[in-house]
């Protein structure tokens, strides 16, 4: 018998039906004898209703006044959800009982809207799963020092489970979503793109890291952090199917890199349009400017991607930078307000039309030219490359948002994707 946590996602928890069908699928596990955890979202498109409920009420009023409020609505989306989802398992005849973050509780630093795991106790939820219990914990949320409710951000329901998988040293964990796997590209842009069967922590932590929307990035770094065993498959394939079939379908994100891998050079496309470039014109070429100006992007919560500094000329540079976009009014404002008038910079300008390509794959390891092939590629789709950015298994470019789509189609075949 093994513990085995589940995620579902916001569209396989959109509908009493779809919950229904969850409860059958959790059900079947639960009946072969594994002990279940299970982390569901709030249902398709709740938060962003209740969070438009909030923006109406306030809407000329920075979110930053009210976050603690934001986390106090938000969660009840998932709570909502989860407690559906116990119902509906107690309708399938299993016993089962639901758990907000608070109440494991998930303990989380006060980042309001954007906190972090910090502790889990699982004294709770064991003591529910040896009472022969199915245990359903809200994810995306927790409870910090002070007793104030946090949330975790976007994407956070798939952190929160892989955190109870790890807390729990559960033998799997096991994200259902709307898609079957992680594709070598968006089939939306790339229809010829083929599910992987297996691909490696670095390259998922990179790929979600670039846009890839299946997994969120924190949940990958727990779960290579804490060796979590990691599985995502779909929600939408018959809930009869056979146990030991569906337990190897979808994409197995593994520790081990094996042969076929290291022949695979390039395993994927990612791509994000949720970037804007920031440019601080004129600043002074000495040492600590970097510092001066994005330290006071950290302080503000906000996250940097890919950072240029331009050559010197007459002891001025420019400094480039990209945020989300989300972020860019607010990086403007910032910089206008603090870094300008303190380092005598000429002005601040942006360009949020723009959208990051990259490329990944452990093989880029052991074989050269490959960031070479990429420039080539576009070049020869006549598009202009703005900002580059490498590691040892990625290269990302930045390039005007009208070309991504041309970009990864370019991409995905010159690295010969489509081919199994």
């Amino acid at each position: 018998m093994a513990l085995i946590v589940h995620k579902y996602g916001g569209t396989s928890m959109g509908s009493t039906e779809r919950i229904r069908n969850v409860a059958k699928r959790v059900a079947k596990w639960a009946r072969a004898g594994h002990q279940m955890v299970v982390v569901p979202s709030a249902m398709s498109g709740e938060t962003n209703r209740l969070l438009g409920l909030a923006k109406e009420l306030a809407p000329s009023r920075a979110a930053t006044a009210y976050h603690r409020e934001l986390d106090m609505l938000a969660a009840t989306g998932e709570q909502a959800s989860s407690a559906l989802l116990a119902i509906a398992m107690q309708a399938e005849g299993l016993e089962s009982v639901s758990f907000t973050g608070w109440q494991v509780p998930v303990r989380t630093d006060s980042s309001f809207t954007k906190a972090r795991i910090e502790s889990i106790d699982d004294k709770r939820v064991r003591a529910e799963l040896d009472a022969g219990k199915v245990v359903i914990v809200t994810g995306f949320q927790g409870i910090d020092p002070e007793g104030h409710i946090t949330t975790l951000g976007r994407g956070g329901s798939d952190t929160s489970a892989v955190a109870i998988a790890a807390a729990m040293k559960a033998s799997e964990c096991l994200i259902y979503t709307d898609v079957d796997g992680v594709y070598t590209t968006d089939p939306r842009v790339v229809p010829e793109a083929r599910r992987l069967a297996t691909l490696s922590f670095e390259e998922m932590l990179e790929m979600a890291s670039l846009g890839s929307k299946v997994l969120q990035i924190r949940s990958v770094e727990f779960a290579g952090k804490y060796k979590v065993p990691l599985r995502v498959l779909s929600s939408f394939t018959p809930v009869d199917i056979d146990i030991n079939e569906e337990a190897v379908s979808g994409t197995l994100i593994t520790f081990e890199e094996d042969e076929k891998m290291e022949k695979a050079v390039v395993s994927g496309i990612a791509f994000t349009r949720d970037e804007a470039k920031i440019s601080v014109l004129g600043v002074p070429d000495t040492p600590g400017i970097a510092y001066q100006i994005l330290g006071e992007v950290a302080d503000a919560n906000i996250d940097v991607d890919v950072i240029i500094q331009n050559v010197s000329k007459d002891g001025k540079t420019d400094f480039s930078f990209t945020v989300n976009r989300n972020d860019y009014q607010r990086t403007i404002d910032l910089l206008k307000e603090k870094v300008l008038p303190k380092l005598g910079a000429q002005e601040v300008v942006g360009d949020t039309k723009i959208a990051k390509v990259s490329i990944v794959g452990i093989g880029m390891r052991s074989h050269v030219g490959v960031a070479s092939k990429m420039f080539k590629s576009l070049s020869e789709e006549g598009i202009n490359i703005k900002m580059i950015s490498t590691s040892e298994i990625k290269t990302s470019v930045v390039i005007d948002e009208k070309y991504v789509e041309l970009a990864v189609r370019a991409l995905h075949k010159a690295f010969d994707l489509d081919q199994a």
